[in-house]
């Protein structure tokens, strides 16, 4: 999304807290972009911790000295949209999300981090508390918030207070393979974190002898998700993107239990025609068009966590799959093409120059 951006802003400047970027993949997406990070990203061995020093970050984005460009850009999932700006200079920012560990999730990663109400654990919950005490102060600065989904901009509402326009991010279509005659598997594609909810669908798939699935990627519960698979479980690892484009469309579905801001994953396999089988908050919600409601369904949402929720899930696609057509996926997805987004990215733009002049 952040290489869609710069096509419309030659000779435009990245600031970023970390750079990882490979030099190709610079050379290929950002080849006239300068890019900036902070003092953090030349400390030593910097890759293995980075997500440590998030208690850092607030102050280092704070750094970034932006006060003498025509116009900010922030794509925010956490700390960009902090940066300071002159109080006439048009700020847009584009939010994937409120800083998840900070809010709603909060509960969630103490757990899986293991920090209770020790002293390590209660130096982290206060840690969250003044990251929260900041990205409430810095809320308004933006003068327009985009949000990548409709969840998301409601969680803006509940967390900031203020509105936001909801742009859906870019699925480049024309690089997106399109089968109509499907496999008899099913695909589930993400980085294997806790919160992607993988196990949930290996649960429902050992449960399900008869169904095979798929699972490409990789993550940090790579070994335990291999070992409490079923025979019917097979897992590809990272694909390349060939590769990965094929998997998905040749899938009978793709199934995700988890919960995205918007994902993207789930919008491409509706590009290759794929019907998506998911839970149904989230940015899937925005994606999928539910069968048994929708005029040309393409996929099914299930409102549980649960595994049966997901087997229930299951067996209705399968008992109506004639129903969800390859076209009508498809089609569906031409709503996150990179045209309509550049057009609502050039309008959010023109917008923000508009108040600041009329200010």
């Amino acid at each position: 999304m952040l290489a869609q951006i710069c096509r419309h802003f030659p000779n435009a400047e990245i600031f970023t807290l970390f750079d990882f970027l490979p030099a190709e993949v610079k050379e290929q997406y950002f080849r006239d972009v300068e890019f900036h990070a902070s003092v953090a990203n030349s400390l030593p061995k910097i890759r293995k911790y980075y997500r440590s020093l998030f208690f850092l970050c607030p102050f280092l984005i704070e750094q970034f000295d932006v006060t003498g460009y025509d116009l900010v850009i922030s794509s925010s999932a956490a700390f960009s949209r902090g940066v300071i700006t002159r109080p006439d200079q048009p700020h847009l920012c584009y939010v994937h999300s409120p800083v998840r560990y900070a809010w709603d999730e909060q509960f969630s990663y103490l757990q899986q981090g293991k920090l209770g109400f020790g002293p390590k654990g209660m130096l982290f919950r206060y840690m969250l508390h003044r990251l929260r005490e900041w990205d409430t102060r810095t809320a308004h600065g933006p003068d327009l918030m985009l949000a990548n989904s409709n969840y998301v901009r409601s969680r803006i509402r509940h967390i900031y207070g203020r509105d936001a326009r909801v742009v859906f991010p870019p699925v480049a279509l024309d690089e997106l393979e399109f089968v109509e005659e499907k496999d008899d598997y099913y695909v589930s594609a993400s980085f294997l974190a806790p919160y992607k909810r993988t196990d949930l669908v290996i649960q429902a798939f050992n449960e399900m002898p008869t169904r095979r699935l798929v699972i490409v990627g990789e993550g940090q519960q790579s070994s335990t998700l291999r070992a409490m698979a079923g025979p019917n479980v097979t897992f590809a690892g990272y694909l390349p993107r060939r590769d990965y484009v094929r998997t998905v469309a040749n899938a009978r579905a793709m199934v995700f239990a988890g919960c995205e801001d918007f994902g993207i994953a789930l919008a491409e396999a509706q590009a290759c025609g794929t019907p998506l089988i998911a839970f149904g908050r989230g940015g899937a919600a925005d994606i999928v068009r539910r069968l048994g409601s929708a005029e040309r369904p393409t996929g099914v949402l299930f409102e549980k966590q649960t595994v049966a929720a997901l087997k229930e899930a299951v067996s209705y696609f399968e008992d109506n799959r004639r129903d969800v057509a390859a076209e009508a996926c498809r089609d569906n997805a031409e709503r996150f093409s990179e045209a309509r987004f550049d057009r609502e990215l050039l309008e959010s733009v023109g917008q923000v120059q508009a108040f600041q002049a009329l200010s």
